[in-house]
Order: structure tokens, then sequence, then C-alpha cells
């Protein structure tokens, strides 16, 4: 992901100036006569190809076509969605991980996930190639560069599941010139922008590690909705879940320039090559249709699941084990099949 700084753009409202100062917004396409329901969602970092498809229901009018005039604000380092959501300040909001909504539990904000968009958490380790490393579990005892930001988040599940120790983490600050010139450096990634990154500044293709192909059970860019909006007006939730699906099959599996073309709109630092890579890796690792959405659609969310990656974290102490982690998700508009039909063979 890039890390530059977002452009600046209005905002419909001025709850949360702050956030207005630093998002880019796309406007939904000229609406109908019929009156629709505005909604402003934040996306949780700049606009790329993990966010097409939004970008692309929003250029395709699918989200106009249940009713609703959905406004993309984007993030970027200096947004959170957390506390958006908990100020009421946006609609409906990205989580980047399941962490996202159970901190809002955690913290007495009523936000549930409505769906999940990556059934992968698109988290990786990264390695030069080298005949030492198969497998994540070759790395133990090794230093790895980790982000401070991952420290209590997937760090706990590779501590647990490998018996990682603190004392192997080396400070990771998003510079690609350390793991470039160490041949024998290991360092956290996302899919779609490290790997990429390192081949086009160094000329060098990493061994990729994918975190979820490892067992990691986190879901990724869950889609977050205040507990109030469920309950008053369901078939708003239920409109921008379908509208979503439908958006992320045109986008992998037809033609994504319409929502290609808002993305580099509204982030122009992102290239026509990063985008054509972003959408290569979801579709090549299944990022989006693996394990559950295969049968249940995209979006697919199971208690199993979140159990799981629940117990984890609050066997290491990252959730007070009375916590009550199934108010972070609601699985009413999710697990029903839909858009597998519209799926190619």
């Amino acid at each position: 992901m890039s890390h530059s700084s977002p452009v600046a753009a209005p905002l419909r409202r001025a709850a949360f100036p702050c956030a207005a100062a630093a998002a880019i917004v796309v406007a939904g396409l000229a609406a109908p006569a019929a009156a629709q329901t505005e909604i402003t969602y934040a996306t949780d970092w700049l606009a790329q190809a993990e966010h097409g498809g939004m970008y692309q229901a929003v250029a395709e009018g699918l989200y106009e076509k249940y009713g609703l005039d959905v406004e993309i604000m984007m993030g970027g380092p200096q947004i959170d969605n957390q506390q958006l959501l908990a100020a009421g300040a946006i609609d409906m909001g990205t989580g980047s991980n399941s962490f996202f909504p159970l901190n809002l539990v955690a913290a007495g904000a009523p936000v549930q996930a409505v769906m999940a968009m990556f059934q992968k958490d698109p988290q990786i380790l990264m390695t030069h190639p080298r005949d030492d490393i198969d497998s994540i579990a070759d790395m133990a005892g090794q230093p790895i560069m980790i982000a401070n930001s991952s420290i209590n988040t997937f760090w706990v599940w590779l501590s647990a599941q490998y018996g990682f120790t603190d004392d192997m983490i080396r400070p990771y600050t998003f510079n690609m010139a350390p793991w470039l010139v160490d041949e024998t450096a290991i360092q956290q990634g996302y899919l779609s922008s490290e790997p990429f990154k390192v081949q086009q500044e160094g000329g060098i293709t990493p061994e990729v590690y994918l975190l979820a192909d490892e067992g990691y059970p986190a879901y990724s860019s869950l889609a977050l909705v205040p507990a109030s909006l469920i309950e008053e007006s369901p078939e708003v939730v239920d409109g921008f879940v379908k509208a979503t699906i439908e958006g992320w099959i045109s986008y992998l599996y037809g033609d994504p320039s319409p929502g290609n073309a808002l993305i580099m709109e509204a982030n122009p630092d992102m290239t026509p090559e990063t985008i054509a890579y972003g959408i290569e890796q979801m579709k090549a690792n299944e990022i989006l249709t693996a394990g559950d959405a295969a049968e249940l659609g995209i979006g697919a969310m199971t208690d199993e699941r979140w159990k799981a990656f629940f117990d984890v974290m609050a066997e290491n102490g990252v959730y007070e084990p009375d916590l009550d982690y199934t108010a972070a998700y609601t699985l009413d508009f999710v697990n029903q099949g839909y858009g597998l039909d519209m799926m190619p063979e």
C-alpha cells in the first residue's frame, strides 16, 4: 500500500472536519428522481485495488440500484475509522481486520461487521529467495522486521502458533531499503504492496508467505456499520452489502476500468501497473472467494471462525475472556449465496 498523504477534498457533511480535510470523496452517479439514502463510507487506506469493488459499485451505479447515494471517503495514515465510527462521524467504514470490530466492542461502541470482503487477510512475511526457509515455522528464532502497529495484532498469533518471541522483532518503517540490501532479512508486508515494490525497486522476486494460508484466522476488509443503522434501516445495510458484492464480482471478473478510473482520480499516486498487480494477487490467492465464500458467497462470515480468532487473542491477553465477541458482528446480511450465480464458471 502507498503511504503518501491523501489529497484534501470536502465531504457532504462537516460532522468531522479533520477527516474531511484529509480525505477524498467520490460522489455517486447522478441520482434518479426518487430520493436516495445518503451513505458516507470510509475506506481504511488510500484508494487502491483492494477497494476496487466499492469504487466499481459507485462507477456502475450499483448502489443507486438499491436506493443508495454512496460517497467513498478515502482513508489514509491520519484517519482512524474506529474513532470515526464510534463518534458517529461516518455512516459505514472498512475495518482492516477482525481486531477493528472487537476493539469497538471492548470500547463500548455499538458497531458491527456486516460482511467480510476478504476471507484471507493479505498480511505476509517476505524473504529473499533462500534454501533454509520453506514455511513460516522455519523463521522461528530469526530477526523479523515488524511495524509497531503489528505487535499487538498478527504477531500475537505468530507467537501463539510458532513460538515467536519479542526479541525477534526488528523495526519496520515501510522503507524497502533495509530488506533489499540484506539477503537474510525477513519482514512483514501486504500481499499486493511490498512484493511489487521490491520487484520494481530491486529487481528481486521475493518468497511470499501469506499468513492466511498458514491458518491465520482473521478476516480482512470488513464493512462496519453502527448498530443503530442496522436496527433502524436493515434494508439500507442489505442493499449496501448486495451492491458491494456485485461491485466486487464486476471488478474482479468483468471490466475493472470504471472503478480504476475513480481509484486513480482519488489517489493520483496509484498507477495502472500497481492496480493490475493488486487485482492479479487478489484473484490468484482467492482473497475474496476462498473458504466459506466459495459456498456462502462473497462477504461470508461464520460464528466458528469468529470464535477461533477471539479465543487465540483472549488466551494471549489481547481481550478480556468474558468480552462478548459476538456483539462485534452480525450474520443477518451474508451467507445467503448472493452473487454466486454471477461468478464465472
